[in-house]
């Protein structure tokens, strides 16, 4: 396996990020990639449930569960007043693979993919974000600096992010740059 590159898709909310990205995901891995993701949330959410017994470890106040089955495991860490987890430091925890994508974060320093949708009725975030390498948009950007893809050529993405994607060292200094432990 070669060193994991990263890549982040940002956008403004309702752009079609996830959407795109449930797409994207099969024809990466139809490749033969090992693909991870990250997820960044504006709000508060919740992964388990009442019933469970996560939920209630949690609620009981263990500040880490972790939850393991023979198909999958999934670790739960409780926050509380600390700060919020830093990109760098997720991907750190991340197993090996070999892209990730990360969904979010618009204003971190990494490469980036811009969804865009005219839709949306929001301004582009490309002109005023030298990281975004690409769009992939609904719409023409006739004056944009950057290579633009339809957002129904989910092919043609797939072959701008392999070759937009940067190392993780790469990635993991300039976001360390932007916020040094």
């Amino acid at each position: 396996m070669n060193p994991a590159r990263v890549i982040g898709l940002a956008g403004w909310s309702g752009a079609g990020k996830t959407t795109l990205l449930a797409r994207l995901i099969p024809v990466l891995t139809a490749r033969g990639l090992r693909v991870a993701t990250i997820k960044h949330a504006h709000h508060a959410f919740d992964v388990d449930r009442p019933g469970k017994d996560s939920h209630t470890h949690r609620q009981a106040g263990a500040v880490e569960v972790i939850v393991s089955s023979a198909r999958r495991w999934v670790q739960i860490h409780e926050v509380g007043d600390a700060a919020e987890a830093r990109l760098p430091d997720l991907l750190r925890r991340l197993s090996p693979c070999d892209l990730v994508v990360v969904e979010g974060f618009k204003r971190e320093a990494h490469a980036k993919l811009e969804v865009h949708r005219a839709g949306n009725d929001r301004p582009p975030l490309h002109p005023d974000d030298p990281r975004i390498v690409a769009v992939a948009s609904d719409r023409a950007h006739p004056d944009a600096s950057v290579p633009i893809v339809d957002l129904d050529a989910v092919e043609a993405i797939a072959d701008l992010v392999l070759t937009l994607a940067e190392p993780m060292e790469t990635a993991l200094a300039r976001l360390e740059e932007r916020w040094p432990s």
